[in-house]
């Protein structure tokens, strides 16, 4: 039987808030707000991930409620099914500009629709699948959520008015065989998006989040 160090327990949780503290600055070098549910959504939060630009300039980032999800093959079937969690996407809207790399595209509703797209994607693993061919599954798909995302007005959306800092706001919204999508603007210069599965979209609500440490 694997035993753990008496001086591994001890670092163990200095290391998880050492990486706490390090994704809570990423977080912090934003210069827009970040959304994530309103006060009515009791469950639990976390930070995920923060995109950023090559120089530095943080683009885009996903605040998570509730579960976890996994993409273990293991975790296909019933177990899968009842993970229930919903990820906010704020995209910084911005026009056409340069970094270290070249030019980059302005931001729009659909630079938030693909990043949920591929977001609800990167969790998904079909029942039956394995790992090989999940692979080629993934390529397929987040080529089709980009083309998806880039139609907005298709037949594949329909508009969902949510509140947004608690003012109606539509969304385009769409549901798939693994959970659903939506995509919009909010005021403070963001665009919205958002996947989830389990919880449904209709009774969800969204607001600026002012203290990260819920997330923490």
């Amino acid at each position: 039987m694997e035993t753990t160090s008496p001086e591994a327990d001890r670092t163990a949780p200095e290391r998880r808030r050492q990486q706490a503290e390090r994704t809570l600055d990423d977080y912090g070098r934003a210069s827009f707000p970040w959304y994530g549910l309103d006060a009515a959504f009791t469950g639990p939060r976390r930070l995920m991930q923060v995109g950023a630009a090559a120089d530095g300039i943080v683009q885009h980032g996903s605040l998570g409620h509730g579960d976890t999800p996994s993409i273990r093959s293991a975790a296909v079937g019933d177990e899968e099914s009842k993970e229930r969690f919903a990820v906010v996407v704020t995209v910084a809207a911005s026009p056409v500009r340069r970094d270290g790399t070249g030019v980059l595209d302005a931001t729009s509703v659909s630079s938030a629709a693909w990043l949920a797209g591929s977001g609800l994607l990167a969790h998904t693993w079909p029942p039956q699948m394995d790992h090989a061919l999940r692979d080629d599954w993934l390529d397929q798909q987040t080529e089709t959520a980009f083309e998806l995302a880039d139609d907005l007005d298709g037949p594949v959306w329909t508009v969902l008015s949510l509140p947004v800092d608690g003012e109606p706001t539509p969304f385009h919204y769409r549901e798939t065989d693994f959970g659903w999508i939506l995509a919009g603007s909010a005021t403070g210069g963001v665009h919205l998006g958002a996947y989830g599965r389990g919880m449904s979209a209709y009774g969800l609500g969204f607001a600026v989040v002012r203290d990260l440490e819920p997330y923490v």
